[in-house]
């Protein structure tokens, strides 16, 4: 088992026998096998909402938000087909006249969830994540869409929202997995490390912040940032479990209190959604980090954890399909060791954090197949653990044979 810090170097990545061989439910997908290879099974319901009501209380209230005379005009309206899971995003064209002179503004609606869908998790603080986003731009080189209006009445749209400047580029796809078959698989491994060094960079300047004079108002109590971090996540597995026990979650609980850090380190700004699927690239170089709901305070490491874990999620759905995947990107030992260059911050402990990681994307899964339950899209489980996409995966790693 791989539990170590910069310089040690993980063995290979475990085989398919330890892939669970049921669906599999990632973030923003939901995929099974086929005979062949994967098959797409077409994207979980997330919404409950009339798109066409929405288009039309978004150009009323975007007629208050444009310079009197502009006359904003919505000609292009698009619920994209990588919309999450979680909150609601919608793409739209805006022609208005300034000056005498039309012009089109590329947009980017990020709306709350209604309560009605199921929501991903029990707060959605849209107005947060907006000044998250302002104050990143503000204090780093990070590239960051501009926001242009946060609005936390739900009035206007039914739920509160935020605004943002459309970027072009690629994302690295989740459906399918962009481990096989895309742009990035398909690419040089000289191209792909530089993305990979990109990325890790994103963090490095993240984390320079100074998260107690910027950030504080992200802040958990009580104890330090992960004891704070931690118990928030167990509140949160308190409320997706909504009376139930899932034994598996549970016993990562157990196993973090036993596996406990003897340094934490001070806290730092965490992106906590810090994986490569939410960053949007060009020429291999990232030009809009994405998804922000998850921002909070604590280790270095905690992203870190959740970078190198998410990677490996996907590559379990690869082996599922006997499918090569990317096994030499997103090594541990490899964003240790970049991370450590850029920052002097050698990371420690990386194998609680890529468990806790695992943890933190159980809850989610859960909640998210709890949900699909919900619109009839799936049966509970007999066994509640089944309710975790990964739960080989998780059961690998407690078991310490998930390296080896």
């Amino acid at each position: 088992m791989w539990w170590g810090a910069a310089g040690s170097r993980p063995p290979h990545h475990r085989g398919a026998e330890t892939v669970p061989s049921t669906r599999l439910v990632d973030t923003r997908a939901m995929i099974e096998p086929g005979d062949d290879g994967p098959e797409t099974l077409g994207r979980p319901q997330t919404s409950t909402r009339d798109h066409e009501t929405v288009r039309t209380q978004l150009q009323a209230w975007l007629a208050l938000q444009f310079p009197a005379g502009a006359s904003p005009r919505i000609t292009g309206f698009e619920i994209p087909a990588s919309n999450g899971l979680s909150s609601e995003t919608v793409l739209v064209d805006v022609e208005s006249d300034h000056d005498e002179q039309p012009s089109t503004d590329r947009l980017v609606v990020r709306l709350a969830p209604p309560a009605t869908a199921v929501p991903v998790f029990p707060v959605y603080d849209l107005d947060r994540q907006a000044k998250v986003m302002r104050l990143v731009a503000t204090h780093t080189s990070v590239p960051v869409p501009r926001v242009r209006w946060s609005e936390p009445d739900p009035r206007p749209l039914g739920s509160p929202f935020f605004v943002m400047d459309r970027v072009d580029g690629l994302v690295p796809p989740d459906l399918l997995p962009y481990n096989f078959g895309s742009w990035l698989s398909e690419a040089d491994p000289t191209d792909q490390r530089r993305l990979q060094d990109a990325t890790v960079a994103i963090l490095a300047a993240l984390h320079n912040i100074d998260a107690t004079t910027h950030f504080s108002f992200l802040r958990l109590e009580p104890g330090s940032a992960l004891t704070a971090h931690i118990a928030d996540q167990r509140a949160y597995y308190t409320w997706v479990a909504d009376g139930l026990r899932i034994p598996l979650l549970e016993e990562c609980f157990a196993w973090l209190e036993d596996h406990w850090p003897a340094a934490e380190g001070p806290a730092a700004f965490s992106w906590g959604d810090s994986r490569i699927g939410n960053i949007m690239y060009r020429d291999f170089e990232p030009v809009a980090v994405l998804d922000w709901e998850m921002a909070g305070l604590g280790p270095r490491e905690l992203d870190l954890g959740w970078l190198v874990f998410m990677h490996h999620f996907f590559e379990d759905v690869a082996a599922q399909f006997s499918l090569p995947g990317m096994p030499g990107f997103l090594r541990p030992d490899d964003v240790a060791t970049t991370y450590e260059s850029l920052t002097g911050h050698a990371p420690r402990d990386l194998g609680f954090y890529m468990l806790y990681a695992a943890l933190r994307h159980g809850i989610i899964m859960s909640r998210i197949q709890r949900r699909a339950i919900h619109f009839g899209e799936a049966t509970m489980p007999d066994d509640l653990n089944d309710l975790i996409s990964h739960r080989a995966t998780v059961e690998a790693m407690l078991a310490g044979t998930y390296w080896r």
